[in-house]
C-alpha cells in the first residue's frame, strides 16, 4: 500500500505536490469513486484514474546488489562520482537503495521501488538484523567487545545491543576479523562502535540483511529477489 499522491507521481503524471492538488480538486478516482482526501492508501490492485484516464501503477521490484567499495549509495551524485544505479542499466523501474553503505564499505544493499517496505526496514524498532564483517586494527578479545552487547553511547545516544563474534586474529599483523550484528542504521555506526572499544576499522563489508545473502554475487553484480525471498524479508520484520 502506498499514498495515492505518490502512486500518481510514480506513474509520471506530475510531481507529488501537484498530485495532491489534483486529488483535492476532485480530479482523481479510485475504483470509480472520487477521492478528495490526502493520505488515502492504494494497492496495485486498485484502479486509479486522473481526469478519467487510468494510470499504470508501477509493480514492486526488489534487488540484492553487491556494492563494491568506492561507490555511493545514491541514485545520483552532483560530483559525478559512481553511484549504485550505474550498475542497473536496463532496469526501467525507479528503484532506490534501502538505507546506505559508506563509500568505502562493500557488501549487501537492497534496492526497491516499494516505499512502504523501505521505510519499515529502515526503522530500528522493527529489528531487522544486519551482519557486518570488519577487519580491525588490534587483537580483539571478548572482554573488549562485551560493552557492545549492552549498548554504548556514541555522539550522545546509546546504541541498541549488538552481537559479536571474533572470527580470527593475526598476532603478527596485530589485526582481527570481527563479525558484528546490529539492527540500527546510524551513519558510520559499525565503524564508530568498534572504534569506541579500541578497534578501528580498516575494512568493512555487510554480508547479511535479514534473511538476504550475497550468495552467487560478485562485487558490482545484482539479482532480483524471488517471491519467496520477498516473503522471508517481510516476515523478518518484528
Amino acid at each position: 500500500m502506498e499514498r495515492l499522491q505518490k502512486v500518481i507521481a510514480h506513474a509520471g503524471i506530475t510531481s507529488r505536490r501537484k498530485a495532491e492538488g489534483l486529488i483535492t480538486a476532485g480530479r482523481v478516482r479510485v475504483n470509480g469513486q472520487v477521492v478528495k482526501e490526502l493520505g488515502v492508501q492504494v494497492s496495485s490492485k486498485d484502479t486509479v484514474e486522473v481526469d478519467g484516464v487510468p494510470i499504470e501503477q508501477e509493480q514492486h521490484v526488489y534487488y540484492v546488489f553487491y556494492k563494491p567499495r568506492g561507490v555511493i549509495s545514491a541514485v545520483s551524485d552532483d560530483k559525478k562520482r559512481k553511484v549504485v544505479l550505474d550498475y542497473f542499466e536496463g532496469v526501467t523501474a525507479r528503484i532506490y537503495p534501502v538505507g546506505r553503505l559508506d563509500y568505502d564499505t562493500s557488501g549487501l544493499l537492497l534496492l526497491t521501488n516499494d516505499g512502504e517496505l523501505s521505510q519499515t526496514l529502515m526503522h530500528p524498532k522493527h529489528e531487522v538484523d544486519k551482519v557486518y564483517v570488519a577487519k580491525v586494527k588490534g587483537v580483539a578479545d571478548k572482554k573488549q567487545l562485551l560493552p557492545l552487547t549492552k549498548g554504548i553511547r556514541i555522539e550522545g545516544r546509546k546504541t541498541a545491543p549488538a552481537r559479536f563474534d571474533i572470527l580470527s586474529t593475526d598476532m603478527t599483523a596485530q589485526t582481527s576479523i570481527v563479525q558484528l550484528t546490529i539492527h540500527e542504521g546510524r551513519n558510520h555506526q559499525v565503524k564508530n562502535m568498534l572504534k569506541a572499544v579500541g578497534l578501528p576499522v580498516q575494512k568493512l563489508k555487510r554480508e547479511l540483511y535479514g534473511p538476504l545473502t550475497l550468495e552467487g554475487l560478485r562485487p558490482g553484480e545484482f539479482r532480483e529477489l524471488s517471491k519467496k525471498e520477498v516473503s522471508q524479508l517481510k516476515n523478518s520484520i518484528k
